[in-house]
């Protein structure tokens, strides 16, 4: 019974050990590993997209996105987001597994999880599919199981989406808002959308599931 335990006890340690770390996509000083789409080919990137003081700030116009130039697949990604203080929140989203350009507008061919002001949590496909049990999809959008968990505009909100083979779940705020299965894509690039509204971002963090 002893040598059991203590090879149980071996087991669990290892499985410790050799959790996998978190790993930041967005560094906190500027925007290496990212790539970026803007429908208007005349704008360049920092116009959109800068870093102040450890922020990732987009202003939300023209409409455009900033891409990992890396597909991931199985993970949870954690996502923390305001309005910006003082300003009308508006709309933007996380595409998970992004991959062919401009399916739909200047947005690639993915399943987006939305970030809009009151909306964050719903499913909108971008050429990919995706099922929620006992629901209804509204054209391409599956709307979020829950009232909406955000917090007022200019406070920080968390979001964890964790994709694990067709699955997707959506949590705000620790709410699970959302989660659906059968979907088309299990694979691809991660991408944060420049939709409207500016909107400042803290962290943008994957962790891969063993």
């Amino acid at each position: 019974m002893a040598i059991k335990t203590v090879a149980a006890c071996l087991s669990i340690l290892s499985a410790i050990l050799h959790a996998a770390e978190p790993q930041a996509l967005f560094n906190g000083r500027d925007l290496d590993g990212w790539t970026f789409d803007i429908i208007d080919p005349g704008v360049k990137p920092d116009a959109i997209w800068s870093v102040a003081d450890g922020l990732l700030v987009c202003k939300g116009r023209p409409p455009g996105i900033i891409r990992t130039a890396k597909e991931h697949s199985e993970y949870e990604l954690a996502i923390e987001w305001r309005w910006t203080p003082g300003k009308k929140p508006g709309n933007s989203g996380v595409l998970v597994h992004a991959s062919t350009p401009r399916k739909m507008f200047v947005w690639p061919k993915s399943l987006e999880v939305q970030l809009g002001s009151e909306n964050a949590g719903d499913f909108w496909m971008i050429g990919e599919t995706v099922t929620v049990a006992n629901a209804t999809a509204l054209g391409r959008r599956w709307l979020k199981r829950q009232e909406s968990a955000e917090k007022p505009p200019g406070e920080w909100n968390s979001m964890k989406v964790r994709c694990k083979g067709d699955t997707i779940s959506v949590w705000v705020n620790g709410v699970l808002m959302n989660e659906g299965g059968g979907l088309s894509a299990t694979k691809g690039a991660i991408c944060l959308q420049s939709e409207g509204a500016e909107i400042h971002f803290r962290k943008v963090e994957l962790t891969p599931l063993e």
